[in-house]
């Protein structure tokens, strides 16, 4: 009798050592996961929800998340305005939930990068309003986009792009950008 009293206790003992390692490996499991996670993991996750970030000088820009690229956030304000933010420039943002989509290192993924964004607009022709990371803004067209920079055909937002209208073109470097509103 005793010793179905101790085996008893020592098999109780053994499961009680078993769940806890398991529960122990879910947490380092989880963590390991965790630290996998990009943001832009988390923001294609969050899509058609509504945003907050934070920019630099730029403020606050709130509005329900369209798309996410490797490096950059489409953000359609209100009034249906489309934003372009570049992922650098963000410092915060709010009103995502804890989902996250599954990482995508894919070849097609990192070519639709900033860059790709960039160029469709400059394809489209249509007015930008650059707000810079110190806050300055600038509209005009794009011309060209580079590896790391764009040039920008400066004229009055409603303007078309005309020899007469343009007052300058301003190379302006990606790091410079806090974000782009097209029309």
């Amino acid at each position: 009798m005793r010793w179905s009293g101790l085996f008893d206790d020592l098999e109780g003992q053994f499961e009680a050592a078993q769940a806890a390692e398991l529960v122990g490996e879910v947490a380092e499991r989880t963590r390991r996961e965790t630290a996998l996670l990009r943001l832009v993991d988390r923001l294609r996750a969050a899509h058609g929800a509504q945003v907050v970030l934070s920019l630099p000088a730029a403020g606050v820009l709130r509005g329900r998340l369209l798309d996410a690229g490797s490096d950059w956030l489409l953000v359609e304000e209100g009034g249906g305005r489309e934003v372009l933010v570049p992922l650098a420039a963000v410092l915060g943002v709010t009103g995502l939930g804890p989902r996250a989509a599954a990482p995508d290192d894919g070849q097609v993924a990192r070519r639709l990068d900033l860059r790709w964004a960039l160029r469709g607009l400059a394809r489209s022709r249509a007015g930008v309003a650059v707000g810079l990371v110190d806050g300055t803004l600038v509209t005009g067209t794009l011309d060209r986009v580079g590896a790391d920079h764009l040039d920008l055909a400066e004229h009055g937002l409603g303007e078309a792009r005309r020899a007469g209208a343009v007052r300058q073109v301003r190379l302006v470097p990606f790091a410079a950008i806090a974000l782009v509103r097209s029309g």
